[in-house]
């Protein structure tokens, strides 16, 4: 499906269904070097159980045509605007990493208008270290070798024939390579990290949110340890947490365990 938001072209994978305005509507959003593909297995689902599924890549990113957002909050003034141009006056958020930030603060700008938020692999501050700044910068494939270390819980040794942790790993990183690649005048993978280290409001957005809120942790994540999200969890006026077997690429590394989290949050 695609989409004019801010006067520019945005591609929506809707699941293989089209967009009904009498279901309801829930939206997914990526994390920095990723696309609408890392949630194929849980949208796919929502879409073929009632709902509308809205999962964009990023302004861009992939498909999408536009400016890569600078901060966590013109991501989330994307979101609503992407509302804005399905006449969709309420939805559900699904955001994994800088798009849990997203969510977020997208709630707390529209709290009237988000019914759920479900925050994955999230935390508050979402520091990213200098070294990673740097080479999403000078030396982006070695970045991204770094992230995919810390990203997955279990590297699995190679064995004779390609076995799940060894696509799991490789395929994490050839997305990353296909997004990186996919905008030749914008650095996406260190505008995304300088973004989510920048990033000082989610404090005070998870005050803001009346909406209940979802956290799905990995209990091996390395990127945004559980701890990291305390602070969110107490603040949370509904709140609820899920964790997951997996590392911080939990969507792919430990989809049915989220999907059954998310099964669970948003059901009438």
């Amino acid at each position: 499906m695609e989409l004019t938001v801010h006067g520019h072209k945005t591609f929506c994978y809707t699941g293989g269904k089209a967009f009904d305005p009498a279901k309801p509507t829930v939206v997914f959003i990526h994390g920095v070097l990723n696309d609408h593909s890392v949630f194929i297995l849980q949208t796919r689902y929502f879409a073929h159980h009632g709902w509308n599924v809205l999962a964009p890549d990023l302004p861009g990113h992939c498909k999408s045509e536009g400016d890569p957002p600078k901060s966590v909050e013109e991501a989330a003034r994307f979101v609503i605007d992407l509302l804005d141009a399905v006449q969709v006056e309420k939805a559900a958020l699904v955001g994994h990493s800088f798009g849990s930030l997203t969510a977020l603060e997208a709630a707390a700008m529209a709290p009237s208008r988000i019914s759920r938020v479900a925050l994955l692999g999230t935390a508050s501050p979402m520091k990213v270290s200098a070294a990673l700044l740097d080479d999403s910068l000078n030396a982006p494939q070695k970045a991204i070798d770094m992230v995919n270390v810390y990203s997955h819980s279990m590297l699995a040794p190679p064995p004779s024939a390609l076995g799940p942790g060894t696509w799991l790993y490789g395929g994490s990183k050839a997305l990353m390579r296909r997004v990186l690649a996919g905008n030749t005048k914008v650095n996406v993978f260190h505008r995304g990290f300088v973004a989510c280290d920048s990033y000082q409001g989610g404090e005070a957005a998870m005050d803001k949110v009346q909406c209940p809120v979802l956290f799905v942790l990995g209990r091996n994540d390395a990127m945004t340890p559980p701890r990291a999200a305390q602070s969110l969890q107490a603040r949370a006026r509904d709140g609820r947490t899920v964790l997951v077997d997996g590392g911080h690429q939990m969507m792919t590394e430990a989809p049915e365990q989220v999907l059954a989290a998310l099964k669970d949050f948003l059901k009438p």
